[in-house]
């Protein structure tokens, strides 16, 4: 009797799920697909957009089955497509607290609150920042996580990115289609990214590296 209470009580407070999953980047749609395809009750709630930072990305080159690539707001919006095909349910809002149990668990968002049996956090990772005075302050006005979305401001600009992984050179290169000179700031003597990015950086006349360099503090 006391458990049935329990679960009548969390019932009440808002739809019940089998499953909740937190962030639609690519975990939490992959997430999504096989508990759709096991027809287990799933909803899938996303603050910003279906397909998480992928879909900063101009082209996705690493993926199996486009040998020219895709764009990353394309393969988001096919990837979407192919779990929404399996009755996954889908939420455009953000979490505000979840509340784990034994028997079921509180998920709060902005669009109210949902119950399930079982969450899946897949919350991905956030822009990387270097912390350096000024930062905060010049957020979009100079300073930008995503040549994808601000590249066109800095037309005839010329530009730094940080870093020298694949992230960071795929940026450099794509602002390079705009900006008058792009450096390289990175904190080793050479790039961890793949290869064939360091091939294409190295051979791009408007990039420029400066290495060992770092953030003093």
């Amino acid at each position: 009797m006391g458990g049935s209470n329990y679960r009548l009580k969390f019932q009440a407070m808002g739809k019940t799920y089998q499953v909740v999953i937190i962030d639609g980047g690519p975990a939490g749609l992959t997430a999504g697909l096989y508990c759709a395809r096991s027809r287990l009750n799933t909803l899938l709630i996303e603050k910003g957009i279906i397909g998480g930072q992928i879909t900063n990305a101009e082209r996705v080159e690493n993926y199996p089955g486009f040998p020219k690539g895709i764009s990353g707001i394309d393969l988001g919006q096919l990837v979407h497509e192919q779990v929404t095909s399996y009755r996954l349910e889908t939420l455009l809002t953000e979490v505000t607290k979840a509340v784990p149990n034994q028997r079921h668990n509180l998920v709060s968002t902005s669009e109210g609150d949902f119950v399930s049996e079982s969450v899946i956090i897949a919350s991905g990772s956030q822009f990387r920042k270097l912390g350096v005075p000024g930062e905060d302050k010049l957020v979009d006005r100079g300073v930008s996580y995503c040549a994808t979305c601000d590249g066109p401001l800095f037309k005839g600009k010329a530009v730094a990115v940080i870093g020298g992984g694949d992230a960071a050179i795929a940026e450099a290169l794509y602002l390079s289609k705009f900006a008058s000179s792009v450096k390289v700031v990175h904190r080793r003597s050479q790039l961890r990214a793949s290869k064939i990015f360091q091939e294409r950086a190295m051979g791009e006349p408007k990039i420029e590296f400066i290495w060992d360099s770092s953030n003093p503090n």
